[in-house]
């Protein structure tokens, strides 16, 4: 008997757009993983996996062509990651013409889901990780009960998710601390090194919090530098969004074990290893570890927990057809690594819940992580619909 071939991205064909930094790597190591161990028990309904990668390159047109090639030519029935937000926005809007679904495992704009699916209902647009709202409401919901934080600043991504971070959190801080000043923002490009300037534009305003959202090496070389400079000497607060990335946590250990950050340091994240305290991410950890020899940044853990989805929905529906895949979406509820996700119908966003923390040395682990955690509901820093818009100021 002849076997069935499923031409899909995670389903017989994985397609990922990701750039070749760190999140991009973990993307395709915890894709792989998922590929690999379904496999081993058979498949879905009965058809194998197989994958496919390329590149998005930070860049909205190239990601577009890659999407078209990807479903015209090459036959993906799923699509899964994107990177950048910009490129997420131009990729939804094709997403219906081609009929597919994509899976958003990295890229954190709001108006993906908000704008796109609430807004103008475009049905193929799915998200597995949490939005920018980790890194805006729930830094302003931990802060404002801290009278003392009244000044704030950003050294921000220049582009879609930077000011998205800096537009919300300003917004939310707004409602509960009336007295909250917003001082200084200095705006980094993709491929900065040298963050001099911006932190001494910043600084010259003396903050007491500084918002930063450059992310995986950029983030690394941005905190150093910051070091460096005396900052952690004259601030009160630094929270450094996706720090809590174990890319991130790997390249600053030795300055948290040296206590250079002075336990100023806070973060979050998509998925950190170290929660929840649960036999499911244990043994992801466990797996993951010993098929990579490292320990899964959340690009991972998001990408993995994506697949596994679409084999509930896919099992569920006993088709590939992308109307019948996205009815057995509604109303799911499942346990992956990072805790119960549960999806919501109005604008296809998964909801699960990430803490944030002090960066710490702990020594039972390798690395840094997030300590004295603070753990909100995700209902409370999670936007619900009708959405009203975020302005997107600099």
């Amino acid at each position: 008997m002849k076997r069935r071939h499923w031409t899909v991205a995670g389903l017989s064909v994985l397609v990922l757009l990701v750039p070749l930094v760190t999140p991009g790597r973990q993307i395709m190591m915890g894709s792989t993983m998922a590929v690999e161990e379904i496999n081993a028990a058979g498949g879905i309904l009965g058809c194998k996996l197989e994958m496919k990668f390329v590149v998005e390159e930070l860049k909205p047109a190239a990601a577009v062509k890659n999407v078209r090639y990807l479903v015209t030519e090459w036959g993906a029935q799923f699509l899964y990651g994107v990177d950048s937000s910009g490129s997420s926005m131009a990729i939804g809007p094709v997403l219906p013409e081609l009929k597919r679904i994509n899976f958003f495992t990295h890229a954190a704009t709001h108006r993906l889901t908000e704008e796109l699916v609430a807004g103008k209902g475009i049905q193929e647009i799915v998200r597995v990780v949490v939005p920018v709202y980790q890194d805006a409401i729930l830094a302003a919901l931990i802060f404002k009960d801290r009278p003392e934080l009244k000044r704030f600043a950003t050294i921000g991504s220049d582009y879609e998710y930077g000011y998205s971070t800096w537009s919300m959190f300003k917004e939310t801080m707004k409602k509960f601390r009336p007295d909250a000043e917003f001082v200084a923002a200095a705006w980094a490009p993709f491929w900065t090194m040298d963050f001099s300037s911006h932190i001494s534009a910043v600084m010259a305003e003396k903050p007491d919090v500084i918002i930063a959202t450059p992310w995986a090496g950029e983030a690394v070389m941005l905190l150093r530098q910051a070091m460096l400079q005396g900052v952690f000497d004259r601030i009160h607060v630094w929270w450094q969004a996706m720090g809590g990335s174990v890319d991130v946590l790997e390249g600053i250990t030795r300055e948290v074990q040296q206590d250079k950050f002075k336990g100023k340091l806070w973060a979050t994240a998509r998925y950190i290893h170290n929660w929840p305290d649960t036999p499911e991410n244990k043994a992801f950890i466990e797996r993951f570890d010993k098929r990579w020899g490292r320990l899964p940044n959340y690009s991972a853990e998001t990408t993995y927990s994506a697949i596994y989805i679409t084999k509930a929905a896919v099992e569920k529906a006993k088709s590939l057809e992308t109307a019948k895949v996205l009815e057995a979406l509604k109303g799911m509820q499942i346990q992956t690594p990072a805790g119960l996700r549960v999806f919501r119908t109005e604008d296809h966003q998964f909801i699960y819940n990430v803490p944030a923390g002090r960066v710490v040395w702990d020594p039972k682990y390798p690395i840094a992580v997030l300590g004295d955690l603070k753990v909100v509901p995700a209902k409370e820093y999670y936007r619900h619909p009708p959405f009203t818009p975020v302005a997107l100021t600099k």
